[in-house]
């Protein structure tokens, strides 16, 4: 027999950044706790809103499967003496299990016999361990912020007003501080204020919807998209499309109800991203754009509660975005007056970081690298660059960036543009900070491009270069990122560019700084954790793990020559070849991986099959490494399957492990050479045959 457990812990208002976490916490921890303890169960569902998190688990057993409890004792030898008479050492073990030395079991593990406690439990009932199970359930959760409240000590994200336990019709006591559980919940705070009996749990479910609570947080979502929706649409419009956003939303209420709101025309000779960012960060509205994509002058929100009195929620909601709005003209007002330029000199007093220097001298040194990246990648013109690094970071002494640090960038372009910038000038001032997140669009102009790349390199190797670098979850300056936005840009766009060079060049810059690290170790260092970025984007694109292993082995910085290397390896896997191949690579590398040296003194050699071997591996060898330098890997993997033959006779006419010395340096040398021109491509000990 099973029955349905349902836990509900009312909370005063969490942080919706806190409810998906905890929620999926609550999921696990449940899941977990009830696993320890033998109890099955049929599905776990964990539902939530800012006053609740909901464990709904249906079809938990009544009784703990029973099981069978074994114990390792001391050795056999060690518990009996020579007469067969039980040791104190066994004696102990027995009475601490609970069993008589006759009923002691042996079993052999390792080779040696051990004495063995073998009991059968009994499974106890689910109703009197819940209570404890529940308890662990609770404390187990934790948040990004704790509190206490009152004089107690629980801690919890907010203070716990009330909780609410049912094992079928039963209820079930457990007492958090001063908070007992009880067969009450609570409806929507203003709506129905007061406490709500529930007999069953079916009951639970519709007394909150009767009571303006919706439970279930994918369903309240919904509710709220489609009314949102339907909203923008008799404006005369669609609503914005935000994932964040309507999550956010979902977590702030628990009964929504969608409106227009409308704001002057005016506002929008501001641009559209500075309005979007008023609306979004600061009052959680969702804009409207017409057809054509132009934002219109109004604006959804959601009202926790019903559609009473909503004309004047909605009134109120237009005055306090009317006063966002008019801070926002008057900020562009302002920022527009003076040329961009004219506001450069004030990066002086900005710190980006107290062993780097000024912002200031960032964009010194960003001017010299971005020339240096854009030719290296034959992109954009020196002036170009020169001039987008010039002031990339000017518009940080804005005032519109100043009360929205996540313009930054965007409004630098509208600055630039406003002064007569060149266009692409201004666009990379945008785009110099792309990607921001994973799945962001990537830079598309020439001087975009190389910006953004000297930007992240810069960034990277100065914090290696003084021993900052990520270190489990802490990654304050987001090196992560900008190590995956380096790795995204040079792949999808196919630059050509030795990371191992930009990072020298970028390193040289520093030295007066006089870095903690050794340009060495800084190369190191920071190509490791490229390359680990590298590695995370070749799983998403479908390559197999020996393979990604194989190629990042190889000594290079060039993360296009890796791709193409990867392709033609998991390519030539499944061609009629690679079995030849694979048994050219392993015969020769598996003898010589020990062998240093891949010097083969001809004169050395005595056997037709060795001479013949060695004059095939000659003849390929300059093909080989013209193929590799033109990145035709395939071709190359394919010439070198052709060795099969004279390599298959090889070992059938000679012993490579010869008792002459120098004739067994010479063999062992031409199998190096033979495996070191197929690893030229990559390392294939670590290609799953």
């Amino acid at each position: 027999m099973s029955r349905d457990l349902l836990l509900e812990i009312g909370v005063e208002e969490m942080p919706s950044a806190f409810m998906g976490r905890a929620l999926e916490d609550l999921k696990d921890i449940a899941a977990q706790k009830f696993d320890e303890q033998r109890i099955t169960c049929r599905a776990i569902d964990t539902l939530g809103t800012p006053r609740r998190l909901v464990l709904h688990v249906q079809g938990l057993d009544e009784k703990q499967a029973d099981a069978l409890i074994e114990t390792r004792g001391p050795k056999k030898k060690s518990a009996f003496d020579q007469d067969g008479t039980p040791t104190k050492a066994v004696l102990g073990f027995a009475r601490a299990q609970g069993i008589e030395v006759a009923a002691l079991e042996f079993r052999e593990t390792g080779g040696v016999e051990y004495v063995y406690a073998v009991k059968k439990e009994t499974g106890g009932l689910t109703e009197e361990l819940l209570p404890g199970l529940l308890l662990d359930i609770i404390s187990g959760l934790n948040f990004p912020k704790s509190m206490r409240w009152g004089y107690h000590h629980t801690r919890f994200a907010r203070p716990i007003r009330w909780l609410l336990a049912l094992y079928g019709d039963k209820r079930i006591d457990i007492l958090v501080e001063n908070v007992h559980s009880s067969d009450y919940t609570m409806g929507h705070r203003f709506l129905t204020p007061e406490p709500i009996q529930v007999a069953t749990i079916d009951g639970y479910f519709a007394a909150l919807r009767d009571n303006y609570v919706i439970v279930d947080q994918a369903q309240r979502k919904e509710m709220i998209w489609h009314q949102v929706q339907e909203a923008a649409a008799r404006a005369g419009g669609r609503a914005m499309e935000n994932e964040d956003l309507l999550n956010e939303v979902t977590f702030l209420l628990e009964y929504p109800t969608a409106f227009y709101g409308e704001f002057s025309p005016s506002y929008l000779e501001v641009p559209p991203e500075v309005l979007t960012t008023s609306m979004i960060e600061h009052q959680r509205y969702f804009p409207v754009f017409d057809k054509n994509n132009n934002l219109l002058p109004g604006f959804i929100g959601v009202r926790n509660g019903t559609d009473y009195c909503l004309d004047i929620v909605k009134a109120g909601n237009e005055r306090v975005l009317k006063a966002r709005l008019e801070d926002a003209l008057f900020f562009w007002n302002e920022d527009t007056g003076q040329a961009l330029a004219e506001l450069r000199p004030g990066l002086k007093d900005i710190l980006f970081h107290e062993r780097l220097g000024s912002v200031l001298e960032k964009v010194e040194r960003l001017r010299s690298l971005v020339i240096y990246i854009g030719g290296e990648i034959g992109m954009s013109t020196p002036a170009r660059l020169d001039r987008a690094a010039y002031l990339c970071k000017v518009d940080l002494l804005s005032n519109m960036v100043h009360e929205f640090p996540e313009l930054q960038g965007i409004m630098g372009r509208y600055y630039a543009l406003q002064g007569g910038e060149d266009s692409e000038v201004a666009e990379a001032i945008r785009e110099h900070y792309l990607p921001r997140f994973a799945g962001d669009r990537l830079p598309a102009s020439e001087t975009g491009v190389a910006l953004s790349l000297a930007e992240k390199i810069y960034n990277l190797v100065a914090f290696f270069a003084i021993g900052i670098k990520p270190s489990g979850s802490q990654d304050p300056y987001a090196l992560r990122r900008q190590a995956m936005g380096i790795v995204n840009i040079i792949i999808d766009l196919e630059l050509k560019i030795d990371l191992r060079k930009l990072i020298v060049h970028t390193y040289t810059a520093l030295t007066s700084l006089q870095p903690d690290r050794s340009e060495a170790d800084t190369m190191t260092d920071l190509m490791d954790f490229i390359l680990q970025r590298m590695r995370g984007v070749m799983l998403d694109r479908g390559f197999s793990y020996d393979v990604i292993d194989a190629v990042l082995s190889q000594d290079g910085g060039d993360l296009q020559q890796i791709i193409a290397r990867a392709e033609a390896v998991q390519e030539f896997k499944r061609s009629p070849d690679w079995e030849d191949f694979l048994v050219v690579f392993n015969r020769s590398h598996n003898l010589s991986k020990k062998w240093k040296s891949k010097n083969v003194p001809e004169d050395i050699l005595i056997d037709n099959s060795e001479k013949a071997l060695y004059q095939h591996y000659l003849k390929l060898k300059p093909e080989v490494a013209r193929l590799v330098d033109q990145q035709s890997y395939t071709e190359a993997l394919k010439i070198l399957a052709g060795l099969r033959a004279d390599l298959d006779q090889f070992f059938e006419a000679v012993m490579v492990m010869a008792e002459d010395e120098e004739l067994k340096a010479a063999r062992l040398g031409i199998l190096k050479a033979v495996a070191g021109l197929c690893i030229s491509v990559a390392d294939f000990s670590k290609v799953l045959p």
